[in-house]
């Protein structure tokens, strides 16, 4: 853990139900009166000779030792900051990716083609993006190109076998005009981002940055936009003094192994969990345990002789009683944790099937069944939800299992319910735009009965009645239709560097008419 992230916690931390910590106040009364009627011993009567008496009392000048007592408050005293309910982080949405989404902004100049950094600069550059592209498994991450011009090369995916081969095609031969504009990456960036439903980041890897450019970004932290880091692709000083300049930002220097890319993961995710714990829409996440596991092992010093106190004892047995209204004895986890705690530990594990067994909560449930891939089971659960992010829910596990109308109305439902909600929004055009892709394929390309529709295959609705319906088209066949912008690459079927070359001539001529 660095000293970053413990500042970050320390920043966000407080208690959930801080009306809990009155309850320190009678714990210290309590404490105060035992310990000071402990401290007066006993009274003999003055019959006694004082060296008797002083033979006859026990412990009467040891009352700085520890005394039952002060264990007793110690417990009670965690017993309560664990039921305040401790806090730093939020409880990510199920729906949205755990991780933070991430747009890299690739420098492809001939500046990037110097060998101080063997095999070159950019090459080197591509070998990291690979590096940091496996440390990200999972998440969500675009890849914009930028010279004289920026282009987005690749949109957000999980998928990193999608950006590698067209990260490879990267060169400056492919880019239209030669140049460095870093200003116009960092707005297709921050564009990128604005369409993602989790805070992200912006990474810049680059040899250097002019002065001319440095105001956008400087303007860029001033209003609050993504955190912006830079891995710096050579060993020019003068470049990393200028870029540790810009406030806000974070400067990392290649290095020969994978530590730097670590240090990359390590600042987006802190920046993911600061711009988390600003989302006033997500529930903190109740850190109890933290006080509730050194309450247990104090427990155990009552067993010793000497310690036990049998008020105090039925006291604590009492609170358990009424902290666990519906104790279960399956095993030692549910001495501690809830269903749904263990379920969203085996989440976070990535064990979805026992995530979906553990989970008593239906929108977790029915996010750990999505994780899965079972999508006809996580729509129904979520459609007896009445939340907007159910309905979101609901469509995205329809337009997984390909029955695109009905995630449509899912998607309308989620509007109608929270006008505001952008990602209900943003699924709901693209789903509409999906299935007109499709329809107005079929229009194009049906042959009626020559399509040798079988009796068991699989076809599209066709609601609106555009061409006839057709049948889902083999996996080997040539003339498979794309459905998604990740489908449509995978079919590129020509170098990767000349298909690159002409989309952004494409982009650049476009952008001057």
């Amino acid at each position: 853990m660095t000293t970053d992230h413990v500042a970050d916690i320390l920043a966000a931390f407080h208690f959930i139900r801080p009306l809990w910590l009155l309850l320190l106040v009678p714990v210290a009364v309590l404490w105060w009166l035992v310990r000071r009627a402990a401290a007066k011993g006993i009274d003999l009567p003055d019959a006694i000779a004082p060296h008797l008496a002083a033979a006859l009392t026990v412990g009467s000048r040891e009352n700085s030792h520890l005394r039952p007592i002060d264990g007793v408050a110690l417990l009670l005293a965690l017993l309560v900051l664990a039921a305040a309910g401790p806090t730093w982080s939020r409880v990510s949405n199920p729906l949205v990716a755990d991780t933070a989404p991430l747009v890299i902004a690739l420098k492809v100049s001939k500046s990037m083609t110097a060998t101080d950094i063997p095999p070159n600069r950019l090459e080197r550059a591509k070998h990291k993006v690979l590096d940091l592209l496996e440390e990200r498994a999972g998440a969500k991450t675009a890849l914009v190109a930028y010279s004289g011009t920026a282009h987005q090369v690749v949109p957000p995916t999980e998928d990193p076998e999608v950006t590698k081969p067209f990260l490879e095609g990267l060169d400056p031969r492919v880019m239209p005009n030669e140049g460095e504009a870093a200003r116009e990456a960092l707005a297709m960036a921050t564009a990128i981002l604005t369409d993602q439903a989790a805070p992200g980041a912006i990474l810049f890897l680059l040899d250097r940055i002019t002065d001319a450019d440095l105001p956008a970004f400087s303007a860029h932290a001033a209003e609050g936009g993504a955190p912006v880091l830079f891995w710096l692709a050579s060993r020019d000083d003068a470049s990393a003094k200028k870029l540790n300049q810009i406030p806000g930002t974070t400067v990392i220097e290649l290095t020969a192994d994978r530590s730097d890319a670590a240090i990359v993961q390590r600042q987006i995710k802190s920046a993911y969990e600061a711009a988390l714990a600003q989302d006033e829409r997500q529930q903190w996440r109740d850190e109890g345990w933290i006080f509730a596991l050194p309450a247990a092992v104090l427990l155990l010093f009552w067993f010793r002789r000497g310690w036990t106190m049998q008020w105090a004892v039925a006291l604590v047995a009492a609170g358990f009683l009424f902290s666990v209204p519906q104790a279960r004895a399956e095993g030692w986890e549910d001495w501690f944790f809830t269903p749904d705690q263990q379920g969203r530990m085996a989440f976070e594990d990535k064990e979805y099937q026992k995530a979906a067994e553990l989970f008593e909560d239906p929108m977790w449930k029915a996010a750990a069944l999505y994780r899965l891939g079972k999508y006809e089971e996580a729509a129904e659960l979520y459609a007896w939800q009445d939340s907007a992010n159910a309905a979101v829910g609901e469509g995205l596990s329809l337009v997984k299992s390909r029955s695109y109308r009905p995630a449509i109305a899912a998607f309308e439902k989620a509007v109608e319910r929270d006008p505001d909600n952008t990602a209900a929004q943003h699924n709901l055009e693209l789903a509409r735009y999906i299935l007109d892709y499709i329809e107005t394929t079929r229009e194009q390309s049906d042959t009626g009965e020559e399509s040798g529709i079988g009796a068991d295959d699989v076809v599209y609705d066709n609601e609106a009645g555009r061409g006839t319906d057709s049948q889902q088209p083999p996996q080997n066949t040539s003339e498979t239709v794309p459905e998604t912008a990740e489908q449509w690459m995978r079919t590129v079927d020509t170098s990767t560097g000349d298909f690159l070359r002409s989309r952004f001539a494409l982009e650049a001529v476009r952008r001057q008419q």
